[in-house]
């Protein structure tokens, strides 16, 4: 085993089981299964059977992300993974991983160790062509909408009103603002547009939001693309291409199956980031996995304040599901660095910075509890914590009157799972009263000031530059009465990326509204987050190639 990258070595080493048995287990048909390869197909949802199942519902969150990584898909798999020793009927529901990061700073998103969902180069790479999927539909619209302009304008759209950008894949931060249509007639008309990330297309959140093709299909129609010169909305439905951007979608909308490394059926679909939209896998496979499974385990990105409140208040909402118990993981690094420790000097014991962390911790514990959901606290053990620190931390914990449990997944798999296991078999013993935190009827003003008091502990919420006047275009066109996506930094609970910790007192700076209305929801724009982000100085992809084999390295 490479000692550089030893996720990739524990996957490369596996030993697979054909797609089909992994299906059998399962419970999918075969006339249901599409093979991409032996180890990896999609899933027709049309053709297998509903209600074999009633699935109880892990929802898997994390405190506040730092650089030092907190593991919450590793916790994620290995949990399900845990279940499945204990003869439990289960499935695990993920995000699909994005190129962009993976080149970036991430190097992968299949979760680490012995707690893995596999083929993990193929998930990490091109997969089965989903992204690629959504990236060609969504320039197709944009070529269409350009295309339309140039053509006569038959819908009278104002070119400086567009607000459908193109996107790509990559972290590419010269896209971020472009001028298009330069040199002459021929070449259209001149405006000023930009690049986004795939991940925050609203093609992806509909995606991941649609039911059928039937949904999908109204949903892409009601895509607002830009507005007329007298500040009317374009829908898709008016240009008339619904039905062309849905055929390219047409596949991309049915689950991918593939498998954990303790031979857990797993569907990886859908991936939309949580600090720029609403960062939880697609409902159809999420749907698929509670209709198969006695216990299904999803996960959202980053804390509390952005995966597991979208999924709470837009998923569930939209898609009628319920969790019946949620995890948090944690760390020891985490808690140190909120605690005030440095990145370079986490490997030193420090119980003080440990425990002042939990300021943190405490924080998404009780923002799980508005939603009438008493989470796991799952202390994800890293190599270089020593047993007094986890010990201050699970007495912490137990003196709070939180469940908690150390998690050891990473290195033993499902069996490093088994006490956290333990933990959410009792709380779905206790029961929940899963309710949302707000009520969009109050409006996207009361929404944000309900999140911004009850999740991110700030004081109340400013509307600057483009989001008075964005505001009046929802009110105008009935738009205010959507749920909100914040996009938010995930390093902090306010908008500022180094105010750790658990901070109050502060005040959420919202610079934009933008109508999502395919998706079903208004994306608030605060502080300074990007939709297109940026590679670091020192990329991930430095660090990756094939061998003569083929095989890749590098990815982590």
């Amino acid at each position: 085993m490479s000692a550089e990258n030893p996720d990739l070595a524990i996957a490369q080493a596996a030993t697979l089981e054909p797609i089909q048995d992994i299906a059998d287990r399962a419970g999918i048909p075969a006339e249901a299964l599409i093979p991409y390869g032996s180890y990896k197909a999609k899933v027709d949802i049309r053709k297998v059977p509903q209600g074999q199942g009633s699935s109880k519902l892990v929802l898997v969150s994390a405190m506040s992300p730092t650089p030092a990584g907190e593991g919450k898909s590793t916790t994620t798999v290995g949990l399900a993974d845990a279940f499945t020793q204990k003869g439990k009927r289960t499935m695990v529901a993920l995000r699909e991983p994005a190129l962009g990061p993976i080149m970036g700073i991430k190097g992968g998103a299949t979760g680490g160790g012995y707690a893995q969902v596999v083929p993990m180069e193929d998930i990490n790479l091109h997969f089965t062509g989903d992204f690629h999927a959504i990236q060609i539909a969504n320039n197709t619209l944009a070529a269409l909408v350009d295309n339309h302009i140039h053509q006569g304008n038959q819908v009278n759209i104002d070119p400086r009103r567009i607000q459908w950008k193109r996107v790509v894949d990559v972290n590419d931060r010269a896209l971020r603002q472009t001028v298009i249509g330069l040199g002459g007639p021929a070449q259209g008309v001149p405006r000023e547009d930009g690049f986004d990330i795939v991940v925050a297309s609203e093609i992806m959140a509909i995606l991941c939001l649609a039911t059928d093709l039937a949904d999908l299909s109204r949903r892409i129609g009601d895509i607002v693309v830009g507005f007329t010169y007298g500040r009317e909305p374009v829908t898709v439905r008016d240009l008339k291409v619904e039905g062309a951007i849905t055929m390219l979608l047409k596949d991309a909308l049915m689950p991918n199956l593939v498998q954990t490394l303790g031979g857990t059926p797993a569907l990886v679909h859908g991936g939309p980031f949580a600090n720029i939209a609403h960062g939880c896998n697609s409902l159809t496979a999420t749907r698929l996995a509670l209709s198969l499974a006695d216990i299904t385990v999803t996960e959202a990105g980053f804390g509390s304040d952005l995966g597991a409140e979208k999924f709470l208040d837009i998923k569930a909402r939209f898609g009628d599901v319920r969790p019946d118990a949620a995890v948090v993981v944690a760390t020891v690094r985490a808690l140190k660095m909120h605690g005030g420790i440095g990145k370079d000097d986490l490997a030193e014991e420090n119980i003080d910075a440990a425990l002042k962390g939990t300021e943190n911790l405490a924080r998404h514990v009780q923002n799980l509890r508005k939603f009438g959901i008493e989470p796991v606290i799952a202390l994800n053990r890293f190599p270089t914590d020593t047993e007094a620190e986890l010990d201050a931390v699970l007495e912490w914990a137990k003196e709070q009157g939180f469940r908690a449990a150390l998690s050891e997944v990473w290195a033993k798999g499902g069996e490093g799972g088994l006490a956290v296991a333990d933990e959410v078999l009792a709380a779905f013993e206790d029961g929940s009263e899963f309710h949302h935190l707000y009520d969009p009827e109050a409006g996207v003003e009361e929404s944000l000031r309900t999140l911004a008091r009850e999740i991110y502990g700030a004081d109340d919420v400013v509307f600057s530059d483009k989001a008075p006047a964005a505001l009046r275009t929802l009110k105008k066109n009935r738009w205010d009465k959507l749920p909100v996506c914040v996009a938010k930094t995930q390093y902090s609970f306010s908008d500022d990326p180094k105010a750790l910790g658990a901070p109050t007192g502060h005040v959420l700076h919202v610079r934009d509204l933008v109508p999502r209305i395919g998706a079903g929801f208004v994306v608030a724009l605060t502080g300074s987050i990007m939709t297109m982000p940026g590679l670091p100085k020192e990329p991930a992809a430095l660090r990756m190639g094939v061998n003569e084999d083929g095989e890749a390295f590098g990815l982590f």
